[in-house]
Formats: C-alpha cells, sequence, structure tokens
C-alpha cells in the first residue's frame, strides 16, 4: 500500500480558519492554576499547608525579645481565621493589624505572629525573616529592611555576560569567616570593625558561614531553620545589612553559605505544615521533597530564598552547602534552576552573583553550561586540593587521606583537578569521580588548605599550625595561593592562629544536647581517635576556644611572619597574570617524591612564574634552568627571605616563588 504524504504547504482556508499552529503554547494545564497561586503567595501572613483542614494566625504585640526566655512564648493577642486559597495556600480572612486594632496604613507596625494548624501550638513561619525569640517564637517580618538606606554603589557593569552568574571568580580570593567566633563578641558589628584586616590581607571576599537561626546562643553554623532570618545573637537582619554595605564599603565582596540540603534537629517546624521533607535522612537532619507530590512549593521556598540573599540582602555569591545531598530525581535539578535565577539576577543588576557548590561527587557537570548538560554553576569546591596539600605538608594518611600518600596527588591536583576522576577511592571501597574537560576554566574550582568542615570535623578542631613549623605553613600557602585555582582561607590562618576551632551546639534542649555529645565521642572512636580528646559540643567553653586570638597579629612573632607572607602572596596573585589565568594547559607540576619537593610552574606569554617547595627536611636546590630568576617571595622556618635574586636552595621546610 502506498502511503500519499501530506501537503505541508497547504494553507487552511477561511471554512477551518479556527484551526491553528501549536507555536510556542507550552498547553500547561495548570497555567490558569499557576497564576492564582502566584496571587496566594504574594498575600501579606500567607502560608502553605496543602494537608491541613484548618489554619489560624496567631499575634503577639510582646517586643520583640521579650519572649526570648519565657515559658510561653505565644502569649495571643489575637487571633485571625485563613482561608484557603489556591495550590494548598492560606489567606487571613482580615488584616492583622485591624485584627490588633492598628493602623493598618503604618508601615512600622510589626507584630509578633505564627500559625496554628489543625488546634496544634503555634509554630514560626517556614518564611520568616527574624526569629528575635527563638526558633520556637513568634516570627517577624523585618519591616526595617525596606526602609534601610543602602549606599549608593556603582556596581552594574561588572557582570561578564559570558561567565555564569556573571563571574567574578577570576583572581578572586576568599575568607571564610564564622561570625560567632571571629571576635570575642560574636557579632557582625564587630566583624565590621576587623574589616580594614581583610582588606589589608588583600582578599575579595568574605564568605560567612551559615548566619541564618539556629537554637541556643551559639552554633557552629550547620544546624539553622529559618533560612531567611539572620540570628538575633549575630544582630538580626539589621546587623546583616550594616555587614554588607561596610564590606562593599571595603572593597570587599560578601558570600553567604546557605544549607538546603538538611534542617537543624531543634525548631523545624515544617513537616507541621506539610509534605516539605522527604523519605531518609541526610545524616546531618531531615531532608527535602524535591521530587514529589507538592515538592513545586518545596523547590520554590529555596529558590525564594536565593533571591532573598541575593537581592534583599544584596550579597555577591552563595557557597551551597553539600548540594549531593539535594535528592532530586526530576527533570530539571534544583542546582540548575539555581543557577538560572542567579544567571537572571546578574544580567539585570550587572553584578557578579557567582554560585559555589560543595559537592563530594566530583562530578564536572556542576559547572559546565546548562546547554551542553550541565548545570550551570560558577564553581564548585575541590576538597581533594585541600587532602592532597595536608598529606604533603603534615604527613596524615588516616581515613580518607590513604589514597593521596603519593606526593604525585599534588601534580594530579593540579593539572587535572580532581584526584579522584575516576579512580579508586579505598576510603569508598569503589571507583570515584569523573575527569574535568580540558576547557573548564581554573576559576571554576575553588581550593583550600584549611576550612570549617576540615578543622571542626577534626576530634580537638586543631589547625594545622598545631603541628607545622612556620617554613611548611608557609609552603603550603604559596601552593595555594600560586596554585590555579580560587583560593580560599579559613579565618585565622593567614596568622597561623594557635586558637583551635572545635565543634560545637548550644541546644536547649537536655536530651538533644546529650544525644549530640555521645554521637560525636561514639564517632571519633570508630575512627580511632581517644574519645576524652573530644571537646564537649554543648560546654560554652568549647566555643569560647575557638574564638580567634587577634593579638598573635601583633609584634614580630610567627603569627605576625606568617601574616606577612599571606599578604605577599596574596599581593603578587593580584598583580601576577599567570597565577590567575583560566587555562589549565599552562599550569605544571612537577615532584620529587623521595625528598618531598615540587616545582609548580604557571606559564607566561612574556615570563614563567615557578614555585619551588620544600616539604620535607632536604633542601631544594635550585635548578640550573631558573639560575639567576627574580625572587619574587620565599620563606623557611627562619622567617622570610629578602626578594632579589635566587639563593642556591630553597630552605627545608619553604618555598621559593620565582619569575623567569
Amino acid at each position: 500500500m502506498t502511503r500519499t504524504r501530506p501537503d505541508t504547504d497547504a494553507r487552511p482556508d477561511s471554512d477551518t480558519a479556527g484551526l491553528r499552529p501549536l507555536g510556542e503554547d507550552r498547553v500547561d494545564p495548570a497555567a490558569a492554576e499557576r497564576a492564582a497561586v502566584d496571587a496566594a503567595r504574594a498575600t501579606p501572613h500567607a502560608v502553605w499547608a496543602p494537608d491541613a483542614e484548618t489554619v489560624e494566625l496567631v499575634l503577639v504585640t510582646a517586643e520583640p525579645g521579650a519572649l526570648h526566655d519565657a515559658e510561653d512564648r505565644w502569649p495571643a493577642a489575637a487571633v485571625v481565621a485563613m482561608d484557603p486559597a489556591a495550590g494548598g495556600w492560606w489567606t487571613p480572612v482580615e488584616d492583622p493589624l485591624a485584627a490588633l486594632g492598628l493602623d493598618t496604613a503604618a508601615e512600622d507596625a510589626d507584630p509578633g505572629y505564627g500559625y496554628r494548624v489543625d488546634g496544634s501550638d503555634p509554630v514560626p513561619d517556614p518564611r520568616s525573616r527574624r526569629q528575635p525569640d527563638t526558633v520556637h517564637g513568634p516570627s517577624r517580618r523585618d519591616v526595617a529592611g525596606q526602609a534601610f538606606a543602602w549606599p549608593d554603589e556603582d556596581r552594574a557593569g561588572e557582570a561578564d555576560p559570558a561567565e555564569p552568574q556573571g563571574g567574578g571568580l577570576r583572581g578572586a580570593v576568599l575568607y571564610e569567616m564564622h561570625v560567632g567566633t571571629f571576635t570575642a563578641e560574636g557579632t557582625l558589628d564587630s566583624a565590621i570593625e576587623r574589616l580594614p584586616h581583610l582588606a589589608d590581607l588583600g582578599v575579595t571576599h568574605v564568605e560567612l558561614l551559615p548566619v541564618n537561626s539556629f537554637s541556643g546562643p551559639r552554633n557552629w553554623g550547620y544546624d539553622g531553620v529559618a533560612w531567611s532570618a539572620v540570628d538575633e545573637s549575630y544582630g538580626g537582619p539589621a546587623a546583616y545589612r550594616r555587614f554588607v554595605a561596610a564590606a562593599h564599603a571595603a572593597g570587599l565582596g560578601v558570600v553567604q553559605d546557605v544549607v538546603h540540603n538538611h534542617l537543624g534537629p531543634s525548631g523545624n517546624y515544617l513537616p507541621v505544615f506539610g509534605p516539605y521533607l522527604g523519605p531518609g535522612g541526610t545524616g546531618w537532619g531531615d531532608g527535602l521533597n524535591l521530587d514529589a507530590a507538592h515538592s513545586d512549593e518545596v523547590r520554590r521556598l529555596v529558590l525564594d530564598n536565593v533571591r532573598f540573599w541575593l537581592e534583599d540582602m544584596r550579597v555577591d555569591g552563595l557557597r551551597l552547602d553539600a548540594v549531593h545531598a539535594l535528592r532530586d530525581g526530576r527533570a530539571v535539578h534544583l542546582l540548575e534552576e539555581m543557577a538560572a535565577l542567579a544567571d537572571e539576577v546578574a544580567a539585570r543588576t550587572g553584578r557578579p552573583v557567582p554560585l559555589m557548590a560543595e559537592s563530594d561527587l566530583n562530578d564536572p557537570r556542576l559547572v559546565l553550561p546548562r546547554e551542553a548538560g550541565g548545570l550551570g554553576l560558577a564553581a564548585a569546591w575541590n576538597d581533594d586540593v585541600h587532602h592532597a596539600l595536608h598529606v604533603a605538608a603534615t604527613g596524615e594518611t588516616h581515613g580518607y587521606y590513604a589514597d593521596f600518600a603519593p606526593l604525585e596527588a599534588v601534580a594530579k591536583v593540579m593539572e587535572r583537578t580532581y584526584f579522584h576522576d575516576g579512580t579508586r577511592s579505598t576510603f569508598r571501597g569503589r571507583d570515584h569521580g569523573r575527569p574535568v574537560p580540558d576547557h573548564v576554566p581554573n576559576h571554576a574550582w575553588v581550593a583550600s588548605i584549611q576550612n570549617h568542615d576540615q578543622v571542626g570535623n577534626r576530634a580537638a578542631g586543631d589547625r594545622t599550625s598545631a603541628v607545622l613549623s612556620e617554613g611548611s605553613l608557609a609552603a603550603e600557602a604559596a601552593l595555594l595561593l600560586a596554585g590555579p585555582h580560587v583560593p580560599m582561607l579559613f579565618m585565622g590562618e593567614e596568622f597561623a592562629a594557635a586558637t583551635p576551632w572545635p565543634f560545637f551546639t548550644s541546644f536547649r534542649e537536655e536530651e538533644l544536647g546529650e544525644a549530640v555529645r555521645q554521637g560525636r565521642r561514639r564517632e571519633f572512636a570508630a575512627h580511632g581517635w581517644d574519645p576524652a580528646q573530644v571537646p564537649d559540643p554543648q560546654d560554652p567553653a568549647t566555643r569560647d576556644s575557638a574564638v580567634l586570638d587577634w593579638s598573635e597579629t601583633e609584634g614580630g612573632g610567627r603569627g605576625a611572619r606568617v601574616l606577612a607572607a599571606y599578604r605577599t602572596l596574596i599581593g603578587l596573585r593580584r598583580t601576577l597574570p599567570q597565577l590567575t589565568d583560566p587555562r589549565r594547559d599552562r599550569v605544571r607540576a612537577e615532584v620529587d617524591a623521595p625528598r618531598r619537593h615540587v616545582r609548580l610552574t604557571r606559564a607566561g606569554e612574556e615570563a614563567d612564574v615557578v614555585l619551588l617547595a620544600a616539604l620535607g627536611e632536604e633542601p631544594l636546590p635550585v635548578p640550573a634552568d631558573l639560575a639567576g630568576a627574580e625572587l619574587l617571595a620565599g620563606h623557611g622556618d627562619d622567617g622570610p627571605l629578602a626578594p632579589g635574586q635566587a639563593p642556591a636552595a630553597v630552605p627545608a621546610p619553604g618555598f621559593l616563588l620565582l619569575r623567569r
């Protein structure tokens, strides 16, 4: 049978004028409902509770903070009924201010509020902007934020449209800061006073560990719950805005670390409202429902939080915590949606707002373009660099450090980015990772030699400064700061801080505090640590021990000398284009494993910059091809070397940075 092909050039006549081509119509069955949902979501005090039978808005007139230590944090002044709206949302039947007898036009009125779902006890708003009475008390809307006068910032045009999220990472040096231990006061306002130190150091961005509200007066940062409410112990949202404005005035960007992969164990009331949580946990807390029924609104909560930080708080990028724990089986991954949102913000505002993901997967698709099947993020953490340099400097080879024992691991992470790029991970008992394509730029990766995880998750929270000599510390820093990736420092690293940074909490619930205490001891005992070495995370003295001692930067001691070395190396990174060249084929690394020697070459158009590092006990003779090279910087156990002509050998331990 012969089939006759339809005449594709035929056009409908007047009798069939009702027919039309599909065109770009999405044919979305929920198009009308989406508009209704958007309207409901935009209603003040609206809340999403798709399975609820009744929802009531509970209003509190006590001054913010007055109920912080009260036995009853919910002395209701009024209760407003709520009506069901589209998509599982609920909206108040009357203006809450009117219910309190207040002027509905008063822009500064900000009563406390929460929700009673199906007659249960009142709980805070999942979208709360402020929690002055703990994570268990009434929410506030942060009306002061609407009146904050942001300083004029002529930053439009800094974004590079060819880079993900407008770029901003080539040439960047990040500084990871925990607000609660950066100063003795532990506040954002006290941190402002130390911004001149960071500007003088030469870093470009302050990366704040999570600041969202947590249970108790102190926390290491990763047990938060209210994603958009800056913890009151740090100064709340008003102090956060002052910090961002002051950082920008000092020439510093602000990157905010956000945790969307889990919720802390105290104050997580999301299940009261609906199916926010997914099956199983993450090991740190409850994970999210990102791909099952009702997951659209859960994802929207995350995306709105991303927009909150980038637009309302004007931060200059986000660090996304442990994204491998975001269990998302949908065709468009949540990370891809985050990247698209940040791309739009960068394009509209002209500001670079890079998203940087921490991931345990060693998967370069995180930073590949979306049109090439990637997720389109600006950068990803590369812990393999930390592990390789840590083992090379300290000799530790227990646990996951074992695979990095060969000094060749340093050469591999410098040239090929990942050490585990499809190779066997003995710690995991399987092959791990995949190779990084040659075209991915060096600044798509963030590297460190200290960070909150690798210090805080040690039994005693001890830093490498506790075991390494001055020359070793300087050599490891040089390998990071002359290396190809975006360097990130952990606060205090730059002056060889003697203070530890152990894990700490302050949960109000005694049973929870004891569970955390015993859990930490069991975990480290299983890895061969003496449980007696593990500080009590609930003891206030544990937090106090982590506070930086700024007197270590003064005088002519080791702290001051190491600080000078960091300043010099960061300054050279800013002025030498070889050190920020995005091309990976311009990076060459060679090692002499028996002698613990490393040579790292950053090739340039007219001159090469070469780092020689002696990590063992034997000095490294300067190779003949570098004879007469210019000494840009150098450091050993006896302190810094004066710039000029290169000496005959690299002090052991220590480094020389040369230009030829």
